[in-house]
């Protein structure tokens, strides 16, 4: 658990579920694992690259998620959380092409304005996540076109829709924001509680009305936890840090661009 707070990922030999999992105490933190890598990347040198540059970069991203949902042995993207070469591969492989992508849409100001675009953005999203799993057994590469296309066309083309869209308020928007804030924070504290209600069930083989309504408890509490996580941690620390490494005070002999990157962050 020590470890798990700092991010140290574990080897097969620490697994205690036996999934083979980096964080066994946290399944979902091993997603986090790699998106600090693909930060770590763009910190070292990868920000430095031309928009050319980062395109090819791109691209390649692509090809290896294709490859990946297209010709391995599932036909999805599903995996990455085993500290193995498969592990490794699959969770590269899904982090490269999103985390960069976005830096080259960013760059590249990718917004389009279209009318009624959170509706249109929610509608496909609904669609595309409510699809059925394609091609069956038979034909798995079917299912691995699909994966690919969502996530290399279709969820950057929502992205830019969304940031495309000037006329935010509304209570559907401020409800989306609500949930959107939300959703690291649920994400990342919600497994334990998961854990432990799962254990529960099948251990004591609880009936399932009496497991719904427990249900619906731990489901009020994964939300409250979360809740408090944002309010009482997450934001006051980014708050601070901002203050600390962004703003001109915070930072000795600053010019200005604190300021700048300080604007930036709330605008994103």
């Amino acid at each position: 658990m020590v470890l798990g707070f700092v991010m140290i990922p574990l080897p097969k030999s620490a697994d205690v579920r036996g999934w083979d999992e980096i964080y066994p105490l946290n399944g979902p933190a091993w997603s986090l694992f790699y998106e600090y890598v693909a930060n770590a990347l763009y910190a070292l040198g990868v920000r430095k690259l031309s928009n050319r540059s980062l395109g090819l970069l791109v691209a390649l991203s692509a090809i290896a998620l294709i490859y990946l949902a297209v010709f391995g042995p599932r036909g999805d993207l599903i995996g990455g959380w085993a500290l193995d070469p498969s592990g490794i591969k699959i969770g590269l492989s899904r982090v490269m092409f999103p985390f960069f992508a976005g830096v080259l849409l960013m760059r590249l100001g990718g917004r389009l304005r279209v009318p009624y675009a959170f509706a249109i953005s929610s509608a496909l999203l609904i669609v595309a996540l409510c699809l059925p799993r394609f091609g069956g057994t038979d034909h798995l590469w079917i299912n691995g076109l699909y994966d690919a296309a969502c996530v290399i066309l279709l969820f950057p083309l929502v992205v830019a829709i969304g940031a495309g869209e000037r006329m935010v308020d509304g209570a559907s928007v401020r409800i989306a924001r609500f949930f959107g804030a939300l959703s690291y924070p649920l994400y990342i504290t919600h497994y334990p509680l998961i854990y432990i209600y799962t254990g529960w069930v099948v251990d004591r083989k609880i009936p399932a009305m009496e497991g719904a309504i427990v249900g619906v408890g731990v489901c009020a509490a994964t939300v409250t936890i979360a809740y408090a996580c944002l309010k009482l941690y997450d934001e006051p620390v980014r708050r601070r840090l901002t203050v600390r490494f962004l703003s001109p005070r915070g930072r000795v002999g600053g010019n200005g661009s604190g300021a700048r990157a300080n604007r930036h962050d709330r605008s994103q």
